[in-house]
């Protein structure tokens, strides 16, 4: 009993109810998110306008046409999902099929949550650009873990499905849509950013030259802290995706049958083969 894996101390019945469940939930916290775009926009056209306004709208609807894109990906997924438990099940029932298969369903519960959780923090973020309190890499950090999220999804569907399921290829259509409108999302918040932030002039003119040196030398400074900040903040992360790894391998382990082999190692590159020597004229 103390050697038989954690997972397996939740009840049959319970399992299958978490599946049904987080599936229900990440579609209503995705219809939810396309609610909330909706009055942005609404409030946005109100309230701002001229650049402002064009900006605003752009992101907004990127992240509409997101939001749709998961959507058609989470019913495709369930659909799928319906299909391999029936092939799969045989004479058992759904709540034994996803006991027997506790590894698969948690890993499919894990990456459901983190589509729905992906789409939720895009619509928060979206909302503080529009009222300006937010920041614009907020959007592109929440539109790449939408994409990684899409990927874990259609990764452990992927383990139980027939190759040949209509529903398998649907679902990897959809996972390509999401990822062409993510990266949408990313364009026209860099463009949108672009056209917001306001530049300096730069125009030095009118200094003298200790008032330059001065401000070279305040500037080198500022250089010299956001570097070592950068380094700092990049161990930082290295450090924070090892511990993910470590905490989400246990639980997102493929079963055996299905389990995903590492990729062969690539062959070494031959160096370039250097010219001969031309042959010397007697």
């Amino acid at each position: 009993q103390e050697l038989r894996p954690k997972s397996l101390d939740i009840k049959q019945e319970e399992l299958g109810d978490m599946v049904e469940k987080e599936m229900a939930s990440t579609s209503e916290a995705i219809e939810d998110a396309v609610r909330r775009i909706e009055e942005m926009m609404s409030q946005a056209r109100n309230e701002s306008s001229g650049v402002k306004l064009e900006v605003n709208e752009r992101i907004l609807n990127s992240c509409t046409d997101l939001m749709k894109a998961i959507r058609l990906l989470v019913t495709t997924s369930t659909n799928l999902q319906k299909e391999i438990v029936e092939s799969g099940r045989g004479a058992a029932t759904t709540q034994e099929f996803y006991a027997k298969n506790s590894r698969w369903t948690e890993g499919l519960i894990s990456a459901s949550k983190a589509v729905g959780w992906g789409a939720t923090q895009l619509v928060e973020s979206a909302d503080r650009v529009v009222l300006h309190t937010g920041k614009y890499e907020e959007l592109i950090v929440c539109s790449h873990e939408i994409a990684a999220s899409t990927a874990q999804l259609v990764a452990a569907s992927k383990v139980k499905a027939e190759k040949s399921s209509r529903n398998l290829a649907r679902l990897q259509e959809c996972s390509r849509n999401v990822n062409e409108m993510a990266a949408n999302v990313v364009a026209s918040t860099k463009s949108g950013q672009e056209q917001i932030e306001e530049k300096d002039t730069m125009d030095f003119s009118g200094m003298s030259l200790i008032k330059l040196k001065k401000e070279e030398m305040e500037t080198q400074v500022k250089v010299l802290e956001l570097e070592k900040r950068l380094e700092g903040e990049r161990v930082r992360l290295g450090e924070l995706r090892k511990q993910h790894y470590v905490l989400a391998g246990g639980c997102e382990e493929a079963p055996e049958d299905g389990e995903a082999k590492p990729a062969p190692a690539p062959a070494p590159r031959r160096g370039i083969l250097k010219k001969p020597p031309i042959a010397q004229k007697p």
